[in-house]
């Protein structure tokens, strides 16, 4: 008889504790204890950084690192509810509940790559001069060969962060985007608002539309003439309908298929929290019902890893409507089982 699923994360379980020196070096054995709060315990203390990884106080010295966190805490582009200034706090702040090991993959991040959270990027309110910072700090963590993943911050900050990747990647870029919304309109209020920021960067010289692929648009909140543009532009758009019919590994397959095409060196993930169903997550700008279920989001940016990824950004949380810090939960759960999958697929660490 085949194992079971928890069977077999019971055997990686002790793969996991031989690299950590076995069940006799467990902490809960080990007498005394510290005097100030240095590692993950009690989850409830410490310094807020992300996973309560290292803080990274010079962003032209982390060559030593694998990832690094950046928060955007940026909400000037938002066109309903504002909030999303709070979103790297707030993703941080719940991050303190998880620990490095994931029980389903046996992997324990700490132990096969080094992470490092390099703070905000300074917020100024003003999007065309904030694109602008988004792209100088992205290029600098990539430029020193460590993969970035942005805590936002509204929807707006795409298209400085993957101008930043477009600046720093020789070849072409492609990008992912999981939304409920297509951000493909020229401009919003007269503004490069987080309606718009996926149209940009199919502006940029070496990010063709055809390698930009939408997952889980739909709903009562796009622009008809957004989607008349996407197809215009060769972008590739599924619905959630796509995902419940064709199934979540075949969506994938067909995003990461366009994504890669013609060539393609590198490729971006934006996820906007809101692609999930309200009925999961309250607190983001534009909530919308019938979108993904959280376990299909989680199994989706897994499928999504799998080739690689020059970065990743997760966007849209906005802490002033959620519930329970419910949606920052989710958040940080999206971003971990990103880096695992990578870590699993042999792209982190990068060397």
């Amino acid at each position: 008889m085949e194992r079971t699923y928890g069977e077999k994360a019971v055997l990686l379980a002790e793969e996991v504790v031989k690299k950590d020196g076995g069940m006799e070096n467990s902490r809960a054995k080990k007498e005394g204890l510290p005097l100030f709060v240095r590692d993950d315990l009690p989850s409830y203390s410490g310094i807020a950084t992300f996973l309560k990884s290292p803080y990274i106080e010079n962003p032209n010295d982390i060559k030593d690192l694998d990832v690094v966190f950046l928060g955007a805490p940026f909400d000037v582009g938002t066109t309903f509810r504002p909030g999303t200034r709070f979103g790297p706090e707030s993703m941080r702040s719940i991050s303190k509940l998880f620990k490095t090991y994931n029980f389903e993959q046996g992997i324990d991040l700490a132990q096969e790559i080094k992470m490092g959270d390099l703070g905000d990027i300074y917020s100024i309110h003003n999007i065309d001069r904030y694109i602008d910072q988004l792209a100088g700090a992205v290029s600098t963590v990539l430029k020193q060969g460590v993969f970035p993943v942005i805590l936002g911050g509204d929807h707006s900050i795409a298209y400085g962060t993957i101008k930043g990747v477009a600046e720093s990647i020789d070849g072409n870029v492609g990008v992912i985007q999981l939304d409920r919304h297509l951000d493909t309109t020229p401009y919003m209020m007269g503004e490069k608002m987080h309606d718009t920021p996926l149209y940009h960067a199919g502006q940029l010289k070496n990010v063709n539309p055809e390698n930009i692929v939408h997952i889980g648009i739909g709903g009562w909140q796009n622009d008809p003439r957004a989607a008349v543009g996407t197809k215009e532009r060769g972008e590739t758009v599924l619905t959630c309908d796509d995902v419940e019919e064709l199934g979540v590994d075949k969506v994938a397959e067909i995003a990461l298929e366009k994504a890669w095409a013609n060539g393609v060196k590198a490729v971006y993930l934006t996820v906007d929290i809101d692609v999930v169903d309200s009925g999961f997550i309250s607190g983001t700008g534009w909530p919308e019902p019938g979108g993904l279920t959280s376990r299909e989001v989680l199994r989706l940016v897994r499928r999504l890893a799998e080739p690689g990824l020059v970065g990743m950004e997760l966007v849209e949380v906005s802490p002033p409507y959620d519930n329970n810090q419910q949606t920052a939960l989710l958040g940080v759960r999206i971003i971990c089982d990103t880096i695992c999958s990578l870590v699993k697929n042999k792209h982190l660490p990068l060397y």
